[in-house]
């Protein structure tokens, strides 16, 4: 027997080939080492694939890709076969020849196939369009007839049967949408009619469960997604690793809206379920980060421009300035205090009126800001009013105190996606706040500094990376900005950095109010009237011939000696000549 002929050797050398890893087989990945990472595209035969058997291989330009799957049992009635990359898209088909109806294009896109009798063995077909390679995960998840099938009633969507998450995001939200699933049927018979009926022998008895998941945050790595995704590919880890966002109905519209995350990886799927036979199916997940990797605006490796970080962090600044000295420099507070007002209502307006670019809104807000701040620190300085001062701080505090309400899972109640109900709940308890320490302004004003002072700490922080606690007052402010904001789930992360920067701020808002309440303790509850001081110091210097102050002319005789001298500078000197002296 040759070496090129038919014969054990080279089955022999196939046998140890495939041993030492040259192909990836199941649940290898790019962390698996190198055999696991590298592939021959242009080695021949299909490539293999096991049920519930994820997948990791290399996908490239030149080389389609076969998928096969073999030994399928004869008690399931159609597959799932989806695949998952990170940002660049793949292609899945039913044939070689690709037609719309039976193929898709994207990051996370998969087929349902619905088999026929006496059908064991089914074929996919993969390709890339990306001039580089792509680490893919892929699998193929099996069904019986009782398991509603996803997507099988799609009017909507290219596929026939299409069981796939169509997402969509912008800077505010994040939407999903999918096709109405159908009930199961046996393999070889006709699938039951999508909207012939209404009653409990239809379609119309499913329901939809909305699960959402968090990646790592701060964490853009392919291999960390491609190995979370599979927690939310099949039905029983969805339940267990997944967040339950919602449950829709038959009758409701198949979309749901989530707050936009940018920067941070979420992954979305939906488990439908049959309640009379007790039986759930899982679409295919989709993700994402709210973000681009393959374009420089918006890059999802460079999310924090330079003029937010230039703007937070010298906001920050006069917050933990705030936070340990406000009561003390009462101006300072008030114009920080002042800042925020105007600052905030000025951003909303210009954002739903105008279509100028983030940069030249924030330009704008901060010259509105600061000059509201001024007005503010003029308006105490002429008029005084302690209690109209002191409603505006306390207005602030219950600001922030009313977004850490909605922050928590109150926030996502049907009752306040109504934008009257949450606008009068939210406004009622950012006023109860004044309201309650009426009694002891000067506490309330210490408070203030210490928790919104030390807040400002933590957007300072968001603008350099990811923390979900910027989210407490940016979900307010996108609720004011976008129509369709009010409609969105607003769930966000909180893991391990999350908890230390929220110890951070609990820390410097106790230490901040702490010392503020023991260095005022037998000083008096606020300084006095300037205007009034200002009057008074006049009147003195006026009736009071002692004071030096008496002594010194009124400002407008001094502003016009100094524009007399600054008129002789530019006199020519006298004539030079004979000049009489004076007689005696």
């Amino acid at each position: 027997m040759g070496l090129l002929g038919p014969g054990p050797l080279p089955l022999a050398l196939a046998l140890a080939l495939a041993l030492l890893g040259l192909r990836p087989g199941p649940g290898s990945g790019p962390g698996l080492g190198v055999a696991g990472e590298t592939r021959d595209n242009s080695s021949v035969g299909p490539f293999e694939f096991y049920l519930g058997k994820f997948r990791h291989f290399m996908l490239n330009k030149p080389f389609p890709e076969e998928a096969l799957l073999r030994h399928v049992k004869s008690n399931d009635t159609f597959i799932i076969f989806q695949v998952h990359s990170q940002y660049k898209n793949i292609t899945v088909s039913l044939h070689k020849n690709l037609h719309l109806d039976v193929s898709g294009t994207g990051v996370d896109k998969g087929l349902v196939s619905v088999l026929k009798p006496e059908e064991y063995v089914c074929t996919w077909y993969l390709e890339t369009s990306d001039a580089e390679n792509v680490w893919i995960v892929a699998v193929a998840l099996s069904y019986s007839a009782k398991d509603p099938i996803p997507g099988g009633c799609n009017l909507e969507f290219a596929l026939d049967v299409d069981p796939n998450i169509y997402l969509e995001y912008n800077l505010y939200e994040t939407v999903i949408k999918f096709a109405p699933a159908n009930l199961g049927h046996d393999r070889g018979t006709d699938p039951p009619p999508c909207d012939l009926e209404t009653g409990l022998d239809s379609r119309w008895r499913l329901q939809y469960d909305v699960y959402q998941y968090f990646l790592p945050e701060n964490n853009l790595t392919e291999e960390v997604l491609l190995r979370h995704i599979q927690k939310m590919s099949v039905v029983s880890q969805i339940e267990t690793s997944g967040f339950k966002v919602a449950t829709l109905k038959s009758s409701d519209k198949t979309i749901v809206y989530f707050s936009s995350l940018p920067g941070q990886g979420v992954i979305y799927n939906v488990i439908v379920r049959d309640p009379v036979l007790n039986t759930s199916a899982a679409y295919v997940p989709a993700h994402t980060y709210a973000c681009h990797f393959n374009t420089t605006v918006d890059n999802c490796s460079s999310l924090g421009r330079i003029s937010t970080k230039v703007f937070f962090t010298i906001f920050a600044i006069l917050g933990l300035f705030i936070c340990f000295f406000g009561h003390r420099f009462w101006k300072t507070e008030l114009f920080f205090i002042g800042f925020i007002f105007v600052g905030f209502f000025f951003y909303i307006l210009i954002t739903r009126l105008t279509f100028l670019q983030y940069d030249d809104r924030l330009i704008l807000t901060t010259v509105a800001g600061g000059v509201g701040g001024i007005l503010f620190v003029m308006v105490w300085w002429r008029f005084g009013l302690i209690l109209i001062c002191m409603l505006c701080v306390g207005l602030v505090l219950g600001f922030l105190i009313s977004s850490v309400a909605f922050f928590t899972p109150l926030g996502n109640l049907k009752v306040f996606h109504d934008d009257a109900m949450f606008w009068v709940t939210f406004s009622c308890i950012a006023v109860s706040i004044p309201v309650v320490f009426i009694g002891c302004l000067r506490i309330l004003n210490i408070l203030t500094c210490g928790i919104t002072g030390s807040y400002s700490l933590v957007l300072a922080i968001d603008s350099y990376f990811y923390t979900s606690l910027s989210y407490i007052t940016l979900n307010v402010l996108k609720r004011a900005v976008s129509a369709n904001f009010n409609k969105a789930y607003t769930n966000v992360p909180f893991q391990t950095n999350d908890f230390v920067i929220l110890a951070i701020w609990g820390m410097l808002a106790v230490s901040g109010i702490t010392l503020q309440i023991r260095r005022e303790r037998g000083q008096p509850f606020f300084p006095p009237h300037p205007y009034k001081m200002w009057k008074q110091k006049r009147e003195r210097r006026v009736t009071n011939i002692l004071d030096p102050s008496y002594h010194v002319r009124p400002l407008r005789e001094r502003l016009y000696s100094k524009l007399t001298q600054l008129k002789q500078l530019f006199q020519g000197e006298e004539a030079s000549g004979e000049r009489t002296p004076l007689l005696l």
